[in-house]
């Protein structure tokens, strides 16, 4: 079995690789770096998304992020997480509307009984 193969060695591995990538081996030192110091996937993103109060605003909102990805200061997929934001705030005013309607629709329903 592979794994068999470097039982114990891995110090030694290791070690091997770190002198390899100082020597100005480039493949040792991708590996090091692929195996010890994990991608980062995501980033602090500086945008100034526009405030959201009301779904006018998360229309701005989405209006503004395409702005931003057509001259180049987000990228599609920063854009796109963005605009999960704002169709999250989109979905939390449809909740709220729909409760304020129902309790309403309650009420006038309650006093004609």
């Amino acid at each position: 079995m592979p794994a068999d193969l470097i039982d114990g060695e891995g110090e030694d591995i290791v070690h091997a690789l770190v002198t390899a990538a100082k020597s100005g081996d480039v493949s040792a030192g991708r590996a090091l770096l692929d195996r010890l110091v994990p991608p980062r996937r995501d980033r602090p993103v500086a945008f100034a998304l526009p405030a959201l109060q009301t779904a006018a605003d998360a229309a701005k909102a989405m209006g503004a992020l395409t702005a931003a990805v057509a001259s180049g200061t987000l990228t599609a997929s920063e854009a796109t997480e963005l605009a999960r934001l704002v169709e999250a705030f989109t979905k939390a005013l449809e909740v709220a509307d729909f409760e304020t309607r129902l309790a309403a629709l309650e009420q006038r329903l309650g006093t004609m009984r």
